[in-house]
């Protein structure tokens, strides 16, 4: 191997772009074990979390609030409703607009997800004050590129 060229901004070691990947990586790396308890991957995770919070909206403003667009968006409803997380329904005003709401089993596995920030939290050795910092970090910086 020949020696990098330290004063160029092509390093790896220089790009943001690259820990932010290599971070979002191993944040889902740390999830996996705990999600796999709940039969969830990821995304249905935080389609489940919007949910719990708001308890049912339509898939146009589910896909603003978790940032995807409705061809990711739907096969991963028709799992949750496949599980029988979920209900869709069609809009009582407009029969185009599906309506995602919790089922009586998706607001029952709320209890068993609640042990899961804290697991991570717990996993990331970071203060409450760092992690704060870094989720405003991430918004901003999304906030910024989204513009």
């Amino acid at each position: 191997m020949t020696k990098p060229n330290q004063e160029s901004n092509l390093t790896l070691d220089k790009q943001i772009c690259f820990s932010l990947y290599s971070a979002s990586n191993a944040m889902g790396r740390a999830y996996q074990p705990l999600l796999k308890k709940l039969d969830l991957t990821y995304l249905q995770y935080i389609v489940m979390m919007v949910l719990w919070q708001y308890s049912s909206m339509n898939v146009k403003e589910l896909g603003e609030k978790l940032h995807l667009d409705s061809g990711t968006l739907t096969p991963l409803l028709k799992r949750l409703e496949g599980k029988e997380l979920i209900i869709r329904s069609r809009g009582q005003q407009d029969e185009r607009v599906r309506i995602i709401s919790l089922s009586d089993e998706g607001r029952k596995m709320r209890q068993q997800a609640e042990q899961v920030p804290n697991a991570i939290f717990c996993k990331s050795k970071m203060t409450a004050d760092e992690l704060t910092k870094l989720k405003q970090s991430c918004d901003l910086l999304l906030a910024n590129l989204n513009n």
